[in-house]
């Protein structure tokens, strides 16, 4: 199944992102334990509101690091592997 940019991801219920100082970045909470996210990662996590498009996202990204050109390759592949892993819904 490809990725819908119009669709609008969401964190699967138990899940909670959150920065976390002992680690120095953003992680992943869940039931059974911790992913920690590198920073792109983060920044896309950050993104993720439950109210934010795949494709808005993008482009927000884009704006903020202009000089960066696979900025959308990075956010679907990491759309990708957040959905295989069971990390987030799209709607």
């Amino acid at each position: 199944m490809s990725l819908d940019l119009a669709q609008v991801p969401n964190w699967r219920p138990g899940y909670r992102f959150q920065y976390e100082p002992a680690q120095k970045g953003h992680v992943l909470l869940y039931p059974e334990g911790m992913i920690k996210l590198n920073e792109s990662a983060g920044l896309i996590g950050g993104l993720i509101d439950g109210k934010r498009s795949v494709e808005a996202i993008i482009t927000q990204l884009q704006q903020q690091f202009p000089d960066v050109p696979e900025v959308a390759e990075d956010i679907v592949q990491f759309m990708e592997v957040a959905r295989a892993e069971h990390w987030i819904v799209l709607a």
